[in-house]
C-alpha cells in the first residue's frame, strides 16, 4: 500500500468509502483516454515524475476497477472495500507501466488490480487463513465455478479439477472442505445455552495451565515432597530402604524376594516391615490409617 500511496501524493483520488453509487457515477464521468493520450501521459510520468499525468491515468481507469471488483461480490465482502483494494492495484500498475512496451495500460493493469483484490479477499474472507500457498489460491478462486453443482465432489470430479488446475486431487478435496465450512465464534452464542456449552472455548481452554492453578499445583507438590521426606525420616534405616526400594524408584522397583535376599529374612517378613512402615508414614502425613 505504501508504494501506491506514494504515487497518490499530490492528487486526490475519489474514495468509495462514502456513497458507493455517487462514487461509481463520478468514476464513469472520467473520460476514456485515446491510445496516443495514454502514451503521452505515461511518458510524462515516467520521465518527469509528473503526478498530474499519473492522476489522469488512474482516474481514466477507475471504471475498470469497478467492473473487476463487481466480479468478486460472491465472497460476501463489501463492494466498496473491493474497489478500494483494486484502486491500490491500479496505482501500482500505473507506477510500473512502461509505455514503450507496446501494450495498453488496461491490459497491464488487470493483473495488478486482480492481485490486490485477491490478496484482500484471502486476508479477510475468514478469521482463519484458508489459502496461503499458490495452489490453494488457485483453488480458492476457481473451485466454486468449476463445480457442476453444490454436492460434494466425487473422487473422479476432484481428479478432473486437479488436472485442469495442475494441483493434487487431495488439495482439491481439502479446499472444498475449507470453503464449505463456516466460522464459529470462539465463545459461542451468548443467547444459546447449548451453543455456549459446545463453543470452542469450552474445550480449547486448558485449566491445568491457568497461572493460579499452576502455582497451586507447585505449592502442593512442594508440600507433599516435604511431608514425604519428613515421613521417611521417621523410619528406621531398614524400613526406609524397603519403602524407597519398593515404592519410590522410577525404574525397576525391588520385589519382596529381592529385599528378602538382601536382608537375609523371609519375603513375608519384608512384607510385614513394609506394611508397618507405610502405616507409620500415613500417620506422619496425616492420612487415614
Amino acid at each position: 500500500m505504501s508504494q501506491a500511496m506514494t504515487l497518490s501524493q499530490g492528487f486526490a483520488l475519489p474514495s468509495a468509502a462514502g456513497n458507493l453509487d455517487a462514487y461509481i457515477q463520478a468514476a464513469q464521468r472520467f473520460p476514456v483516454l485515446r491510445e496516443e493520450e495514454e502514451l503521452a501521459l505515461a511518458k510524462r510520468f515516467r520521465d518527469n515524475n509528473d503526478l498530474d499525468a499519473a492522476r489522469q491515468l488512474v482516474l481514466s481507469h477507475l471504471r475498470l476497477v469497478i467492473a473487476i471488483a463487481r466480479g468478486y461480490l460472491g465472497y460476501g465482502l463489501p463492494h466498496a472495500d473491493l474497489i478500494q483494494e483494486g484502486n491500490i492495484g491500479l496505482m501500482k500498475a500505473v507506477k510500473r507501466f512502461d509505455p514503450d512496451r507496446g501494450v495498453r495500460l488496461v491490459s497491464f493493469a488487470i493483473h495488478w488490480i486482480k492481485a490486490e483484490i485477491h490478496e484482500y479477499i484471502v486476508r479477510n474472507w475468514r478469521l482463519v487463513k484458508i489459502a496461503t500457498t499458490k495452489a490453494q489460491r488457485k483453488l480458492f478462486f476457481n473451485l466454486r465455478s468449476m463445480k457442476a453443482d453444490t454436492d460434494t465432489l466425487s473422487p473422479a470430479e476432484a481428479a478432473q479439477i486437479a488436472a485442469k488446475l495442475a494441483v493434487k486431487p487431495e488439495e482439491v478435496v481439502e479446499m472444498e472442505t475449507r470453503l464449505s465450512g463456516r466460522d464459529m465464534a470462539l465463545d459461542g452464542n451468548p443467547d444459546d445455552e447449548e451453543g455456549e456449552r459446545l463453543a470452542p472455548i469450552t474445550y480449547l481452554a486448558d485449566g491445568d495451565h491457568e497461572p493460579t492453578r499452576v502455582l497451586e499445583n507447585r505449592e502442593r507438590e512442594h508440600q507433599q515432597n516435604e511431608g514425604l521426606q519428613s515421613a521417611l525420616a521417621s523410619l528406621d534405616p531398614r524400613s526406609r530402604e524397603i519403602v524407597e526400594s519398593r515404592w519410590l524408584r522410577e525404574e525397576d522397583p525391588a520385589t519382596l524376594h529381592d529385599l528378602a535376599a538382601r536382608f537375609g529374612v523371609s519375603a513375608e517378613r519384608i512384607r510385614q516391615i513394609e506394611a508397618k512402615a507405610l502405616q507409620k508414614m500415613r500417620g506422619a502425613l496425616g492420612a487415614p490409617v
